[in-house]
Parts: structure tokens; C-alpha cells; sequence
């Protein structure tokens, strides 16, 4: 690795849903890419012949021993950059951020203040009102104290922190949907402080995504969620693009500038039945849709590095092209399981999926048809993905 006139990232972690399209993003735009894969895992970017893998400390296991092989790393290797793709790695960037000298060393992407508001919701929340964003009522539940005696479902209760350290373990909790009493006590049993707890909105799930320079944000694009893997909440398995509506574009330019963020950013947002794009939330690190960002000519990841190195930018995509659909197969199948199962509640739900309407949908290429993943020089690695995703639904179910 590190092909002279080549300068060599560091990405992690190598089993996120964003590491495929990211680290050829990277490649492509002219870097040698190392993906860091936690211990005992065998990311489907083994398969890749573009890019090398090392493997490091899983931060589930030990948090501190992740950051100290990351940081091994680095003045082993001497990377031009070291790029998250996932929260955990978002975590340990800002570890490293601690360690490093600026005059001699790469700075991790997203680090200092930028991960600090990557990780924490409430900095996000807060933030996203004061920039226009229109923001959920939020309740910011610090400690045991703070929790009201009365509620309105349907509400969800959130982990304040992306990442979270429980003991030496780096942690995510994961949100509660509750609808009655009964729920909402289970769920405090649970989740442990901090949390937002937040009236539950029915909608659909968009995404507002640019670069962030010094001359202000460039490359917009948007996204719009078309099918999720679990009808009844997950991430996407199918996407398609649209326009950024000119005044959601204007608050997310304020929000970001408020933030003093530099590089990619997504703002995820969910438009409900009267057509507000309500707040979610930021992803400050590369996102699992990359895929159709690169398939519209959005090279986001190799656009943040050549911006943090001063490197020439050339971000000109066309302005609007026609909406461009693209999924998931392994979720899309999943998608079709969960569909086939029926809602986990159990009963008649009118609004879930009818099988054959499911299977029309997923066949159906309309749209481009594009795919996750797919590399024509690199097509094991849309295999081993498309794997993997089944098999760890599987070893979930069984629990």
C-alpha cells in the first residue's frame, strides 16, 4: 500500500453499511485505502482486490485497547487521513483527536467539537431549532429525576449518545417505541440517562446531504426513503433521489455553519402527513446510502479528504438529474421475509405491505435499478455482502 502519488486513509470500521461504497469512493478518488475490521469479524471488503484490511481491537469489547491499535496505527503507517464510517469510530476518532499533534499528524474525520456533536443528540436538537429546523417537543432526560409524572403516546424514547462507554465496552442503546404506561415503564427499566424522549411521528424518512468547505456547502443532494427492511421500523433497503426543497436547504446550510462542520454531512429528516420535515437527525460520518450518492456522481468521502488536504475539489454534479432509485439486496430480501411474517405485534394491520404488491415492488427495476455495493471489476464483494446481511438477521432471530 501507499503507492507513491497515492496518499493512504485509514477507514473505519470496515463492517459498517457505509465502509463498501466509501472506501472505493476513496480509491477512486485516488487514495490507497486501509479498512480497519474489528477482531474476529470478516467484513465483505476482504473480497475487495482495491483495498487492504487490518484488523483492531473491537471498542465493544475494549474501548481503550480500539483507540491505542488505532493510534498504533497511525504512526506506523502515517496516513494521510483517518475517516469514520460508523458512530463507534466516530468515538474513537475523537479518542485520537486527544493524542495527536496538529503540526505532525492527520486529524481524524469528524474530530474535536464536530465529533462531540456527531455523538450527542441533544447538542443536535438544540442546535437544529436555533438554525430553523423544525424539531420534535424534546424532553432531555439527564438523570432518574428528571422523568415527568404524565405522558402522551405514542412517543419514542432515545439514547442521547450515538456511543457511549459502559465500563471498558463502547455501547449504543436503542430507541423505545412506547404506546401506553406499561411500555414506557419497561423502557426506563432499559435505557439508562441521557435520553430525549419525543412525540412519535408517522412519515417518511428523507436525507439532505453536502460538503461542507470553508466557501460554504457544496454538492447538495437529497434522498428519499422508498421501502424499509422491517416495515415496521429499520433502515432503508431502497432509496431514491430527489431535490433539496429550496428552504430545507437554507436551515441545513444555517445548521451547519452554526456547527463549524467541514467535510460530508448527512441531516436525516422525516416528513410527516402534513409535509414538515421534522429534525432527526445529523450523521456526521458517512452515511449507509453512499451507494446512490456515488451512483449520481457524489464523491463525498474522497471530496472530504482532498478538502482536509488541500487538495483540488471538483465537486460538479448535474444540477438536476432524473430521480435515481437504489437498494439493498439482501435487505430488499429481508424486506420481502418481514413482509411474508406479518407484524411482530401480531392482528390486522392495514397498513402493512400485501406479499404480492412486496415482490412486485422488489423486482421491479424502475428507477435505474442500481444496486449496493456492486463493483463490476469487484463482484465478490456484492456476494459475501448480500451473505452476511442474511445471516446476521438470522443469528438475530435466533437470538
Amino acid at each position: 500500500m501507499n503507492r507513491p502519488g497515492r496518499p493512504l486513509v485509514l477507514v473505519g470500521y470496515a463492517d459498517a453499511l457505509a465502509a463498501i461504497e466509501s472506501a472505493w469512493s476513496l480509491v477512486d478518488g485516488g487514495f490507497d485505502v486501509i479498512g480497519l475490521a474489528r477482531a474476529r469479524t470478516r467484513p465483505a471488503l476482504r473480497w475487495s482486490r482495491s483495498v487492504t484490511l487490518r484488523q483492531v481491537t473491537d471498542p465493544g469489547t475494549d474501548a481503550g485497547a480500539a483507540v491505542d491499535d488505532v493510534a498504533r496505527l497511525v504512526r506506523e503507517l502515517r496516513p494521510a487521513a483517518v475517516v469514520a464510517l460508523d458512530d463507534q469510530m466516530v468515538w474513537v476518532c475523537r479518542q485520537l483527536d486527544r493524542r495527536t499533534d496538529p503540526r505532525t499528524d492527520p486529524r481524524p474525520f469528524p474530530a474535536g467539537d464536530q465529533a462531540e456533536l456527531a455523538l450527542d443528540k441533544r447538542l443536535q436538537v438544540r442546535l437544529a431549532g436555533k438554525a430553523g429546523l423544525a424539531t420534535p417537543p424534546t424532553l432531555f432526560i439527564e438523570a432518574a429525576e428528571d422523568w415527568p409524572a404524565a405522558f402522551d403516546f405514542p412517543l419514542v424514547v432515545k439514547p442521547a449518545l450515538a456511543a457511549e462507554l459502559a465500563g471498558r465496552r463502547l455501547s449504543r442503546q436503542h430507541a423505545i417505541v412506547c404506546r401506553d404506561a406499561a411500555q414506557l415503564a419497561a423502557a426506563r427499566r432499559r435505557l439508562a440517562p441521557p435520553l430525549l424522549v419525543q412525540p412519535l411521528i408517522r412519515g417518511v424518512g428523507e436525507g439532505v446531504f453536502g460538503l461542507a468547505t470553508a466557501a460554504g456547502v457544496t454538492a447538495w443532494s437529497g434522498h428519499r426513503r422508498v421501502r424499509m427492511m422491517n416495515p415496521q421500523g429499520s433502515g432503508a433497503s431502497a432509496c431514491v433521489s430527489q431535490p433539496v426543497a429550496p428552504g430545507v436547504r437554507q436551515q441545513v446550510a444555517d445548521f451547519v455553519a452554526a456547527a463549524g462542520w467541514h467535510g460530508m454531512f448527512m441531516v436525516e429528516l422525516l416528513r410527516d402527513e402534513q409535509g414538515v420535515a421534522w429534525f432527526m437527525e445529523l450523521n456526521g460520518r458517512a452515511w449507509g446510502s453512499m451507494a446512490l450518492a456515488r451512483r449520481r456522481g457524489l464523491a463525498y468521502p474522497a471530496w472530504t479528504v482532498q478538502d482536509a488536504l488541500g487538495l483540488p475539489l471538483h465537486p460538479a454534479p448535474p444540477e438536476e438529474p432524473p430521480p435515481l432509485m437504489c437498494r439493498h439486496i439482501g435487505r430488499e430480501l429481508l424486506h420481502l421475509a418481514f413482509v411474508a411474517r406479518g407484524p411482530a405485534t401480531g392482528g390486522a394491520d392495514e397498513s402493512w405491505p400485501r406479499l404480492g404488491a412486496a415482490v412486485h415492488d422488489v423486482l421491479s427495476f424502475r428507477g435505474g435499478g442500481q444496486l449496493y455495493n456492486s463493483r463490476r471489476r469487484e463482484p465478490m464483494v456484492l456476494l459475501a455482502d448480500t451473505v452476511q446481511t442474511l445471516a446476521a438477521q438470522v443469528r438475530k432471530a435466533r437470538g
